[in-house]
């Protein structure tokens, strides 16, 4: 079967790629050579047109349970089709699985817990969703099974990150979004991360790219979590990280511009006009945004850059759904010189 030579640097973006064009070989496993990776793919003329070397090799096949495509086929045999309907999406953060359990399925919440343990061995903890509580966006959690503890450390990008989900914000479906900006950034940039957490923007950056950060949490309990990181991260991070513990609209106020602001904002909050005010060369904005209102989005954008004198090019990407038709989006404000 073929496989694709792929310099270790390049293996995440062309799997990426490769997943894209539906030609990625998901039954077997990558294998590392050196400063090269094997990735699989399927045997289709596609792949030689991609500026790779394509070997013939026997990549080992993945075991039976990574090969589900979802929580609902390995259920499939315990729900009726009705109840399968209710599953929701759930997320691995580390050694703890969370889900979301309506109404409709609290009867089934053992075989839930059998699906999950069956896809993923390795989990300690099943924690049902609560609500997000209080200014911070801790959500209320359960432990229906495992475990008595909603701490764990999230393994992503090539660094660990600390969380503890009753302390803390995490969203572990930004991996994808947080590697596309640390490849954005450049060498010797200065960025500025408001809103920050336990700043999983900041470590994947300095993972990957020597800059200077400035991170700014209000939070003390996720500002102490993101100082851990920093340790548990030391020899794999690059530049410097200046991790500042206070309030993003009274701290910016005090700083200089920086090369580049990325504005991970919580939902609710407005902080456009002080975090482009901050920014000289990018602006990474992240808000809830209904589909319909996507062009009113740029326009104000567009407005607050025409206010403070900047000529601005701005690209909307959307990131994740978020409820029926209303997604997370980041804008990608480019400030022209």
């Amino acid at each position: 079967m073929p496989a694709l030579k792929v310099p270790r640097t390049e293996a995440e973006p062309v799997k990426r790629k490769l997943k894209k064009l539906n030609l990625y070989g998901g039954k077997r496993r990558p294998k590392r050579e050196g400063d090269f990776v094997l990735l699989p793919v399927l045997d289709d003329p596609g792949v030689y047109g991609l500026g790779y070397e394509v070997l013939s090799i026997e990549l080992p096949l993945r075991p039976e349970r990574q090969i589900y495509k979802n929580l609902e086929s390995v259920l499939a045999e315990r729900l009726t089709p009705e109840e399968l309907k209710y599953l929701r999406r759930y997320d691995v953060i580390g050694d703890i699985a969370v889900i979301q359990i309506p109404p409709e399925l609290e009867h089934r919440v053992d075989d839930i817990v059998w699906g999950l343990r069956k896809v993923h061995p390795f989990i300690k903890v099943v924690a049902k969703k609560g609500f997000h509580e209080g200014a911070f966006r801790i959500r209320d959690y359960s432990i229906i099974w495992g475990e008595k503890r909603l701490t764990t450390v999230h393994k992503e990008n090539g660094v660990e990150i600390k969380v503890d989900l009753s302390r803390a914000f995490f969203n572990p479906r930004m991996k994808g979004e947080r590697y596309r900006l640390a490849q954005l950034v450049k060498d010797g940039e200065r960025v500025l991360i408001p809103f920050a957490g336990v700043i999983p923007y900041v470590l994947v950056i300095a993972r990957y790219k020597n800059v200077k950060i400035t991170a700014v949490e209000l939070n003390e309990e996720a500002y102490k979590i993101g100082l851990e990181n920093i340790e548990l991260n030391r020899k794999r991070l690059k530049g410097e990280i200046e991790s500042i513990h206070g309030d993003a609209f009274e701290v910016l106020q005090e700083l200089p511009t920086f090369d580049r602001v990325i504005s991970p904002t919580p939902r609710g909050v407005d902080a456009l006009a002080l975090t482009l005010s901050k920014a000289r060369k990018w602006l990474h904005y992240y808000d809830f945004v209904h589909e319909e209102k996507i062009g009113e989005f740029r326009e104000r954008i567009l407005d607050e850059c025409r206010r403070q004198g900047k000529e601005c090019n701005v690209r909307i990407k959307k990131v994740s759904d978020f409820k029926p038709h209303v997604f997370k989006v980041c804008a990608d404000v480019k400030i022209l010189e």
